[in-house]
This record gives structure tokens, C-alpha cells and sequence, in this order.
């Protein structure tokens, strides 16, 4: 949008030449099958991301290759191995490079240099099995322009190795964690309980029998006893990546504003103020309690006038 706008001004673009690209930079066709929003991240912080399962390889690799094309980057989740080898391929083809995490990618167009918000996201999981579900979030969060942190394997069968990795991830200055459990989906319950940040659960679909499906999960976190704890729907990564994201980076948003007016105020204040020297006069000065004052004021030490409208007063008896 920046490009269009200096070309317009440098009269490189004429003005129907710049609201078409506009237009295009907010919406673009691909094959008649599927309208990209690329405006999305403009209008929200979050960009687009493809979700892969019910789209044929080679669709899901035109899109994320054309999305990154128009604005840099294209996102991917929830890849087969057959979506990543033809993923790979397209990009190839394209000169772009492919940032693979688990089940979920990113794809970069040459030159494109991550945006930084200062927002910082802490991920958790509980097991090992949650760990996809937590690198989609991931994903989503670094597109964004936050720096992440994570940490895994921290479940309440052990709750010994919890207490590290949570002092570490606030230590480091989270604006916002992000807990991914599966099974019975105790432990964003848990963190939330202990920590003053936002904390988003991610129920995910680990677990045996009744409730395996991360059911169990999520019905554990929206049950919680811990308020406050924002709940996504059962391996919503890319929800709970998103929603980390925008917390993070308005939270940096306000470390910046307050930073800038403190060095304003800093700049703007008198080096140096002048004492009051002149001496306070009598209504100025307080006694103790208890001790009437032993200079009368001006104003009740004048003299009453002896007569009141040019008549002599009458002396009491």
C-alpha cells in the first residue's frame, strides 16, 4: 500500500492505475476457486492462513505461493507430506523460501523482513503431543511480529517440572501465554491461577477413549476456576496464536506510548525552579494546635470606626 502511494505521488501511477491496485491489494482471484484476502493483514494485524486439509496440494501451494508473492508472506497449517513436498516445490520454483514448523509453514518472498511489534508470546505445553498444535500458534505469532518463547512437556503428572519454565517464561517479560493441553487439560487452569498476564488454553486432541478427542480438555478449561483464562476451540492454534498476538503487540504498543511521553515530559520540565524566598506574612503561618496565633492579621487589627452614620454611638451602661 506504501509503494502504491509513492508512486501516486511521484506520477508514476495515475489515479484509476492506483485505485485498481488498491483493490487488488485487498482482494485477489485465484482460478475463479478462491478469493485471498490480502487485506486482512493490513486491517488486523493477523494475516491469512491456509488451512490445507479438504484442498488438493497443489491448490493450497498456489495459494500460499500467490499470498506471499502479493505481501510477502503466506501461511500454511495443518500440512500432509504430500502438501509440504509440493509446497516446497512451488516455492522453489518461485525463488521463495519455505519456513516449515511441524504441520504448519511459512513461505517468504525474497527480500520480505518480519515486521517487529515488540509484543512478546510464552507458549506451554503439556506434553510432547501438544507440541504441533503449539507451533502453529507459534507461527501465527511470529508473522505477526512477535517474538516468542516456548517451552514443552510441562504437564501436571510432573508438576515439579513446571515451576522452572514459568518463572523463566515470565522472567523473560511475557505479555501473554499461551497454554496447549491435551488429555485432561488441567494445566492453562494452573498457569492462569498463578501468573498476572493473559493467559489463552488450547484444549487439544490427545488423550484415550471418552473425551480423547480433546473434549475432556475442553471442558476442563471452560470449567476452570481460574478467571479469566481464555479459552480456544480443540486444536486452534492458529486462533489462539492470533488472539496471543494482537494482546502482545497492544501491550507493546503501550510500553512504546509511555516510554515517549516520559522522555517528553523529561524534555519539556524546567531544568532548575527558584525557591520562594519572600517571608510569609501573618495568615500564612499556622500555630501548633492548641496555641492561638500572637500577630493578628491586618485586616482584624484595624481600628472599628466610632461612629456609625454620623451619629455618636450610645455608651453602654
Amino acid at each position: 500500500m506504501r509503494d502504491v502511494l509513492r508512486r501516486l505521488v511521484a506520477g508514476e501511477l495515475s489515479e484509476d492505475d492506483a485505485v485498481s491496485e488498491l483493490r487488488r491489494l485487498q482482494l485477489d482471484e485465484l482460478d475463479g476457486r478462491a478469493r485471498l484476502d490480502l487485506g486482512r493483514y493490513l486491517r488486523r494485524g493477523v494475516p491469512e492462513v491456509v488451512l490445507a486439509p479438504g484442498k488438493s496440494p497443489e491448490e493450497a501451494a498456489k495459494l500460499v505461493v500467490a499470498m506471499a508473492r502479493n505481501q510477502g508472506q503466506g501461511l500454511i497449517s495443518r500440512m500432509s507430506r504430500a502438501h509440504e513436498t509440493t509446497l516446497r516445490a512451488e516455492a522453489a520454483a518461485a525463488g521463495m523460501e519455505v519456513v516449515v514448523t511441524q504441520a504448519s509453514a511459512r513461505v517468504l518472498r525474497d527480500g520480505f523482513t518480519d515486521l517487529v511489534t515488540g509484543g512478546k508470546v510464552g507458549i506451554l505445553t503439556a506434553g510432547t503431543s501438544d507440541v504441533p498444535v503449539a507451533e502453529e500458534a507459534r507461527m501465527v505469532a511470529v508473522a505477526c511480529g512477535c517474538d516468542t518463547r516456548l517451552e514443552a512437556d510441562l504437564g501436571v503428572a510432573g508438576l515439579h517440572r513446571f515451576v522452572g519454565p514459568l518463572a523463566a517464561t515470565l522472567e523473560w517479560g511475557a505479555d501473554v501465554i499461551v497454554v496447549a493441553a491435551g488429555m485432561d487439560g488441567v494445566l492453562p487452569g494452573l498457569v492462569a491461577g498463578l501468573v498476572d498476564v493473559p493467559v489463552i488454553g488450547v484444549p487439544v486432541s490427545s488423550g484415550y477413549g471418552h473425551g480423547g478427542a480433546g473434549e475432556a480438555a475442553l471442558g476442563t478449561m471452560l470449567q476452570s476456576c481460574s478467571t479469566g483464562l481464555l479459552v480456544v476451540n480443540i486444536d486452534n492454534g492458529v486462533g489462539a496464536g492470533a488472539a496471543a498476538a494482537l494482546i502482545a503487540s497492544r501491550a507493546a504498543q503501550g510500553r512504546r506510548r509511555g516510554r515517549t511521553t516520559a522522555t517528553t515530559a523529561k524534555t519539556t520540565a524546567p531544568t532548575s525552579s527558584s525557591p520562594n524566598t519572600a517571608p510569609a506574612i501573618a495568615r500564612d503561618r499556622s500555630a501548633p494546635p492548641g496555641i492561638a496565633k500572637t500577630t493578628a492579621s491586618p485586616r482584624t487589627a484595624t481600628r472599628m470606626p466610632a461612629s456609625s452614620h454620623g451619629k455618636p454611638r450610645r455608651r453602654r451602661p
